[in-house]
């Protein structure tokens, strides 16, 4: 499998994974050669600047876009125009307009398009989808997600800004999975400074209630923590973790009902190996596509209504 990952921020999340794998040829591409070649050295691929390339070059079989959020949904559509699979950073799009357009365009291809919907991976959220699936504690009533972080990405703003549509959207994913779209949405905000801030955002169903909370205004030595608790009809699950400076989180689902308390043995999953590796699986059609973009488009609907709560309209 030969892949074109475009972007050497944060693709280089993307670029570990591949680097570990022994099945894939990956070239990083990037707008600054001397960073890209740099960058890319790093995990011993070759580079490049002529972008063009990753999509006129018939080698290449996976398009990896992690790029600012305006190019995701113009690039997918280049990819798949170029009969190329292509996996996106998410959000799939900043619009529902031009998400649509790539759900339809993926509707027309044999090629697969994956949205790095990573939070479906991680073994406590698999845990709450599979309680609210099977109905083991009953009827899903309250949820509460949070994340607070400090500055653990150099250079990275971490503000008002980009806080819905970069931090917040696992979590919109994670509620409307589980409690679908709200009928009300409110949202509290702090401002530190332009890179700094927190949102705080409650959302109401009938017969429940969700929220989520992200900041970044905690210090270094903080690094970041994050979990959920969800309160059903006969039982909670209250998940935590912890993400130190080596990039590595631990983390625990505990189970409360009447019987007592029950730590679940949960595996040991990084989100983005096993993001990565089902990718690998679909290609290999050995698996089918659980992050396909149809099926983000409603958790994409209600974060970019509660980025314009936050940001007025864009």
């Amino acid at each position: 499998m030969k892949i074109a990952l475009l972007g050497t921020g944060f693709g280089q999340a993307h670029a570990a994974v591949y680097a570990a794998r022994g099945d894939v040829e990956v070239v990083m591409f990037g707008r600054d050669a001397q960073k890209t070649a740099k960058v890319a050295g790093q995990f011993g691929f070759a580079s490049s600047t002529d972008t063009d390339a990753a999509f006129e070059d018939a080698s290449f079989d996976l398009v990896d876009v992690c790029l600012p959020i305006p190019l995701h949904a113009p690039y997918v559509l280049r990819a798949l125009e170029a009969d190329k699979h292509v996996l996106v950073e998410l959000p799939l799009a900043g619009s529902l307009d031009d998400a649509q357009r790539v759900v339809d365009a993926a509707a027309r291809s044999d090629k697969h398009v994956f949205v790095d919907m990573f939070e479906r991976f991680i073994p406590a959220n698999q845990a709450l989808f599979d309680a609210v699936r099977d109905g083991v504690h009953g009827r899903l009533e309250q949820l509460t997600l949070w994340n607070l972080t400090a500055h653990l990405w150099p250079g990275a703003s971490l503000g008002l800004k980009v806080l819905p549509l970069e931090a917040m959207h696992s979590d919109m994913d994670i509620i409307t999975r589980t409690l679908g779209l709200p009928r009300e949405t409110s949202v509290t905000t702090v401002a530190r400074d332009e890179d700094s801030g927190a949102v705080d955002a409650t959302f109401r169903f009938d017969g429940a209630a969700a929220r989520s909370s992200v900041s970044s205004l905690l210090p270094k030595a903080w690094g970041a923590r994050g979990g959920y608790t969800a309160t059903f009809e006969h039982g909670v699950l209250d998940a935590s973790s912890t993400m130190g400076f080596d990039g590595k989180p631990t983390g625990t689902v505990t189970r409360y009902t009447a019987d007592g308390t029950h730590e679940l043995d949960l595996p040991p999953a990084d989100q983005y190996t096993a993001m990565i590796g089902h990718v690998m699986d679909v290609l290999r059609g050995e698996a089918d596509n659980r992050i396909a973009p149809d099926s983000v488009l409603d958790a994409l609907r209600l974060t970019l209504d509660l980025d314009e709560k936050v940001n007025g309209a864009r």
